[in-house]
């Protein structure tokens, strides 16, 4: 996972659709002049720390830095943690998926046989806090940091190391935990903006998704022979 293009593979195939920017630089001495605070202007309001329903601070750190590693900010898109993925995780760890709601849970409970799915006793939010402790005892075992205060190559390395197996975790299976957690980072980073991921439905801009509206006959003459392009709706943008 030490290349962009790997950790973002499972992208491979989408159209993207950059967009320029211009940045406007100042030389120093105007950057001091913009700081100065001036008698006649109010001074900005400063933006409060994101709040969460049920991570904690060093989870939703964690969770930011696996997000970032696994969709790096770069020509395609902003990165996982820009786009919401956080925010993400973190409302349906706190809802009904994260409660397992619609889990069976009354065991017995044997270790999976190869081809089966998840087997283990705990609903998800108690799996992804215990795999999340485990990931971060690992890395301070391995790494000498947690997870989140690693450098960028040595995240990529432990993401490999649980990827294959070959990190033990203690109660959780690091590649059953690695596998779930791409599979969140990935439903937030392309979900519905209305669940806290994909914010300015990034994904779906980069791919050339439309969003909600699934119909389109009367567009088929317009576009026929060309590329559909249109601004992603999203549910609640029809609320």
């Amino acid at each position: 996972m030490t290349e962009t293009v790997a950790r973002r593979s499972f992208l491979l195939g989408a159209a993207a659709a950059p967009v320029a920017a211009s940045a406007l630089s100042l030389s120093s001495a105007d950057a001091v002049a913009a700081e100065a605070p001036r008698p006649d202007t109010a001074p900005a309001p400063v933006a409060a720390p994101e709040t969460f329903q049920i991570l904690t601070a060093s989870e939703a750190a964690f969770v930011a830095a696996a997000a970032d590693c696994m969709i790096p900010a770069d020509e395609l898109s902003p990165s996982g943690s820009a786009c919401g993925v956080v925010t993400f995780v973190d409302r349906q760890l706190a809802g009904a998926f994260g409660a397992g709601s619609r889990f069976y849970r009354s065991g017995p409970f044997q270790p999976a046989a190869p081809g089966q799915g998840y087997q283990l006793p705990l609903t998800p939010l108690e799996f992804f806090r215990a795999g999340i402790a485990a990931a971060d005892a690992w890395c301070k075992s391995a790494l000498g940091k947690s997870f989140d205060r690693l450098a960028p190559a040595d995240r990529d390395a432990a993401l490999t190391a649980w990827e294959q197996g070959k990190a033990e975790f203690s109660g959780v299976p690091a590649r059953l935990f690695f596998t779930a957690l791409l599979q969140i980072v990935m439903e937030g980073f392309f979900s519905d903006p209305i669940y806290g991921g994909n914010r300015d439905k990034a994904s779906w801009r980069m791919i050339g998704y439309p969003g909600l509206p699934a119909t389109y006959a009367e567009k088929i003459e317009r576009f026929r022979g060309k590329r559909y392009e249109a601004e992603p709706q999203s549910i609640a943008d029809f609320s």
